[in-house]
């Protein structure tokens, strides 16, 4: 089996990007630690047993590596980033809202239409690499609003949530279809393991578990950030109109 060239090329090129960006932007200890984690992410899903699970036999195993590329790596790599150098790609218009999550949407259901998705794992030393530097690049599009956008966290909530509604579709549909949708895999020669339909149901729960797990849990991050904003500004008023608030001092 040839090495993985995003064990091999992608995490050092990235590895590399970021020893400059952090440099210049000062990053700090729990920045670094973060480039690092999304890394050993990578290397794990891509230079570990999954590698040949995923290219030859199962699809649960390649919607793994592709949820790592797409979400959990480009999350940290978006939270890696030193606030100096955010700003100055502050400016960049695919990391708009409403650039960055249409871009994400397509690349996801691009790559899932089964004509595609199979053509891709045929061509594993072409195809199979620019889907998975696409879902890299569109995920830090996609998180660079909620980490780095200069919005109210109202906002970022809604986005996210919006992010998960228009996304879930992918698994759900995976997890209860009736009959496998895609050939490469029915075709996979298994010596062990679930059978074509069950491997993608399999698959279809994990990915549509993992997103509501992600993407909830960032969600209610920022919701209840703009609840506690909300709450200060109601406290903020009510001290402007004289208004009593459960911080007013009353005298028995």
């Amino acid at each position: 089996m040839h090495p993985s060239a995003e064990a091999v090329a992608l995490v050092p090129l990235v590895a590399l990007a970021y020893a400059f960006a952090a440099r210049a932007g000062r990053a700090s200890r729990a920045q670094v630690a973060a480039a690092a984690a999304a890394l050993a992410l990578i290397l794990a899903a891509f230079a570990g047993p999954l590698q040949p699970l995923a290219v030859h036999t199962f699809l649960w195993a390649h919607l793994l590596q592709n949820v790592v590329l797409a979400e959990w790596a480009p999350a940290l790599l978006v939270l890696a980033v030193p606030p100096a150098t955010a700003v100055r790609a502050a400016g960049f218009p695919l990391f708009r809202p409403f650039v960055a999550l249409p871009l994400w949407l397509v690349a996801y259901y691009v790559w899932h239409l089964p004509w595609i998705y199979d053509v891709a794992l045929r061509h594993p030393h072409s195809l199979l690499h620019l889907e998975h530097l696409t879902y890299l690049l569109a995920g830090i599009c996609l998180w660079w609003p909620v980490v780095h956008g200069v919005y109210s966290n109202g906002a970022k909530a809604l986005y996210l949530f919006a992010a998960f509604v228009l996304a879930s579709p992918i698994g759900l549909m995976l997890a209860l279809v009736q009959r496998p949708v895609y050939s490469f895999y029915t075709h996979a020669p298994r010596t062990w393991g679930p059978s074509p339909l069950t491997d993608q149901q399999i698959a279809g729960v994990t990915m549509a578990v993992e997103e509501a797990i992600v993407f909830f849990a960032a969600f209610a991050l920022y919701l209840l950030r703009f609840l506690e904003d909300e709450q200060a500004r109601g406290a903020l008023e009510g001290l402007g109109d004289g208004r009593t608030t459960p911080w007013s001092r009353t005298d028995s």
